[in-house]
């Protein structure tokens, strides 16, 4: 079966203070759809890292988005990142560190993936780095200030890859370009 469509997927805890600009991506590109309408086929959602519930949103998607926040030392919230990880890669390692808030999250969904043949298409990986994790809810102003962009940003993939589907029948395994 070909790959179809497209997710883009927020990873957080919205109860976790930065940890929840992945859900807060979301709901920003949803507010913003009736205006700024994504192609055919894209599908937005939330989850809380658990590597069962990221492979059930990729799988059989040709395009992947995650966005999810880092707390890297020396973090400059809202510094937002992007990696293309080729299928069978691991992200960067400060996507994939131990940084995160969540148990399990990305790096093991993508090893357990790659070795039982669900693997994402095409990966772009968003991690934004944030400043606090404590309990509460509500990002902190230098987070939510980078969200207009990132969303931005986000949708012109989203387009570039539908666009390139439709004239030149990228393949999802294939080089970007």
């Amino acid at each position: 079966m070909k790959p179809l469509g497209t997710a883009v997927i927020g990873i957080g805890n919205e109860f976790r203070r930065d940890d929840g600009v992945g859900w807060a991506t979301i709901a920003l590109l949803r507010a913003r759809r009736s205006r700024r309408p994504l192609p055919c086929g894209t599908d937005l959602a939330q989850c809380d890292g658990d590597p069962g519930r990221l492979i059930s949103l990729w799988e059989g998607k040709a395009l992947t988005l995650v966005v999810d926040a880092c707390f890297p030392l020396g973090a400059r919230p809202g510094r937002t990142h992007r990696w293309c990880v080729a299928p069978g890669e691991m992200p960067h390692p400060a996507a994939a560190g131990r940084q995160s808030t969540h148990g399990l999250g990305l790096a093991e969904a993508l090893c357990l993936s790659d070795r039982v043949g669900r693997g994402p298409g095409r990966l772009i990986v968003y991690a934004v780095e944030g400043a606090d994790r404590s309990l509460g809810t509500g990002l902190t102003p230098a987070v939510a200030a980078a969200l207009p962009l990132l969303a931005l940003r986000i949708e012109a993939d989203v387009r570039r890859h539908g666009e390139r589907t439709r004239r030149t029948g990228f393949e999802p395994r294939s080089r970007e370009v």
